[in-house]
């Protein structure tokens, strides 16, 4: 029997792969797939720095409040980025009397191609650069104003707030009357707009919490919390509470001129709360739990210095873009913009909860903590407070009394 391995069908199909081998090796390899490039997002910043005190403040607000905030949130955005060769880089830009307009600072930014810009600015400025960029697809970062108008009449579709309103803060602070069942208030109006402001919403929140303005009084006395040495006006001052009813003093004064003079000073012993004493608020340096503890160390080896709320709603407008773009693996507005209502976005913010958009009037759903200067007291919405969505929805303006209308 002949062996296979030297038959001639063998030897034939043998001495063609001989043939063919070189062949087969010279045939150039397959290019290595060339890796994606690495995709860099810019955020703008404009915002007024902070003039220095003329004489020493303990309290004087820090020039680089917010600014410090937003540097942190691009550096925790860079970090996730490594992770998904995404980069993001933060472009500043500081209204001076040389160049006092946020107009032209945003153009500026629009024209170097950013399409998100964080504001740390007044209602009226937010709203000259939400119309001038309107049309460009730049998202607009209001992160400083808390006027009510700006999520209703005065509204913009391609402006977010990661600011609460002023209707969020006297809601949490009405909450929290109503838990203590300390239902009689007197309201003490300084004499800004944006005391008049506050005013307003508390007395909205009082409403709404079915609490009682028994008395509401304008403030007449002048800046008595940054005044020197005792004056016969601190002595009328001091009987200003005389005659009163009620169970919490509420200040309007978010100048911080005289709100700081009213506690200890009430003719009947009485808690002090609103814009000074038991405050509403975003951050605080009395915030520690929910991994706040860690950021605030972060904060303060960045910054040499304590997180302050604008610093924190900075941060929350910045990481907002960082985790947006993250998820969706894109930036350009297009993809961005309807992302943020939509129920799949949630901001970690150390709150203990993810935070989120309100898709009727873009203001950003979170908890307000509740505080002295010392301590945590509480964390608005209070346990009870019930919302067929969220109880995050308890506070401020839900959708049936909004009277925002987007084009």
């Amino acid at each position: 029997m002949q062996d296979r391995a030297s038959s001639p069908g063998s030897l034939v199909a043998l001495t063609a792969l001989l043939l063919a081998g070189p062949a087969l090796a010279q045939e150039p390899a397959a290019a290595p797939a060339t890796p994606p490039a690495a995709l860099e997002t810019q955020i703008g910043l404009i915002y007024r720095p902070q003039e220095a005190p003329a004489s020493y403040d303990a309290e004087a607000v820090p020039e680089d409040e917010g600014v410090a905030g937003a540097r942190m949130g691009i550096a925790d955005d860079n970090t996730t980025g490594r992770f998904t060769k995404q980069t993001f880089k933060l472009e500043e830009r500081a209204l001076s009397e040389a160049s006092p307009d946020p107009v032209a600072a945003a153009k500026d930014l629009v024209a170097k191609g950013v399409h998100y810009i964080v504001l740390t600015l007044p209602a009226d400025q937010v709203l000259k650069v939400a119309d001038a960029v309107k049309g460009t697809g730049t998202v607009v970062f209001n992160a400083g104003a808390s006027d009510d108008r700006l999520r209703g009449a005065d509204c913009r579709a391609n402006v977010f707030h990661v600011v609460p309103s002023r209707a969020m803060f006297t809601d949490a602070l009405a909450q929290y009357l109503t838990v203590m069942r300390w239902r009689k208030v007197f309201l003490i109006v300084g004499p800004t707009e944006a005391d008049k402001g506050y005013a307003d919403a508390m007395r909205n929140s009082a409403r709404k919490f079915a609490l009682k303005v028994t008395a509401d009084k304008p403030w007449t006395f002048g800046p008595l919390a940054k005044a020197r040495g005792d004056t016969p006006t601190r002595a009328e001052a001091m009987v200003f509470t005389r005659g009163l009813d009620y169970d919490m003093a509420v200040v309007a004064d978010e100048e911080g001129d005289w709100g700081d003079y009213v506690p200890y000073r009430t003719v009947d012993p009485r808690p002090v709360g609103g814009t000074q004493g038991l405050t509403p608020t975003t951050w605080s340096p009395v915030l520690e739990t929910w991994g706040a503890a860690q950021a605030q160390n972060r904060f303060k080896r960045l910054a040499g210095r304590l997180m302050r709320p604008l610093d924190y709603q900075a941060w929350m407008a910045v990481r907002t873009v960082g985790d947006a773009v993250t998820a969706k693996k894109a930036n350009d507005p297009a993809t961005i913009t309807p992302f943020l209502t939509d129920p799949a976005f949630g901001l970690p913010a150390y709150k203990g909860v993810q935070l989120s958009f309100r898709p009727w009037d873009h203001q950003m759903r979170q908890p307000i903590i509740v505080v002295q200067p010392k301590s945590l007291v509480s964390v608005a919405p209070e346990q009870g407070f019930l919302h067929q969505r969220t109880p995050l929805d308890t506070l401020g303006i839900d959708l049936p009394e909004t009277t925002c209308k987007f084009p």
